[in-house]
């Protein structure tokens, strides 16, 4: 399941006149990872495409602690409107992270994991399915990403890919058309796209695994 991506720090850049579009500049990037801060694409309070900077590690509300987002990392698209973490966050507060590449990890034995990153062959960058919540007991947004079954490439390492949405649908999941639950559920779906998938380095005694996810909220 994905735990690593690379996206580039100045998003601002990609947003003009409502549409996201690619930077012309080569720009910085950065890798991000669990508890680590990312750019998402949200719908700000008017219905405009904005970009918020949040912690992958999804916040519960009325969580009494900020550090269980160590738990809720991902988000199973299959369950994703019925569980109560993230219900809520489903039906109003679905996001997007524009990445180059995510990685993918094959569990070797129980202490050493084999990297994998996908990247797509055109270049182009690749949006994943997110939802967020802003916490209430201070200005902490953070979010979970969408995961779902893995498609025919990925599934050669492991069960699960994010949730990648396609650019037509980019509306849809962030709200600017209107959608019934079933239509955005059939947008978590696998993607298949022409991806390169390299091994990168192996890792002996890689980070701790989130811990089984609790529906506490």
């Amino acid at each position: 399941m994905c735990g690593k991506f690379v996206q580039m720090k100045d998003w601002e850049a990609m947003v003009e006149l409502a549409e996201l579009i690619l930077s012309t500049s080569i720009g910085l990037t950065e890798t991000v990872t669990p508890m680590r801060v990312a750019s998402v694409i949200r719908l700000n309070a008017e219905g405009a495409r904005e970009v918020a900077r949040m912690r992958w590690g999804f916040v519960p509300a009325n969580a009494a602690d900020q550090n269980i987002g160590t738990q809720f990392i991902h988000a199973r698209a299959e369950t994703i409107e019925e569980k109560p973490t993230y219900r809520d966050a489903f039906f109003n507060r679905r996001g997007l992270v524009i990445v180059r590449t995510f990685n993918e990890g094959k569990e070797i034995t129980p202490t050493k994991t084999e990297q994998h990153v996908i990247t797509p062959r055109d270049g182009k960058p690749l949006a994943i399915a997110v939802i967020w919540e802003r916490w209430r007991k201070m200005p902490l947004e953070s979010f979970a990403m969408v995961t779902t079954a893995a498609n025919a490439l990925i599934g050669t390492i492991t069960d699960r890919m994010p949730a990648v949405i396609a650019p037509e649908h980019w509306g849809k999941w962030l709200g600017e058309e209107a959608a019934s639950v079933d239509e955005l559920k059939a947008i978590l779906t696998p993607f298949e796209g022409d991806w390169d998938m390299e091994a990168a380095t192996r890792a002996k005694n890689p980070a701790k695994k989130p811990s089984a996810q609790h529906e506490l909220f």
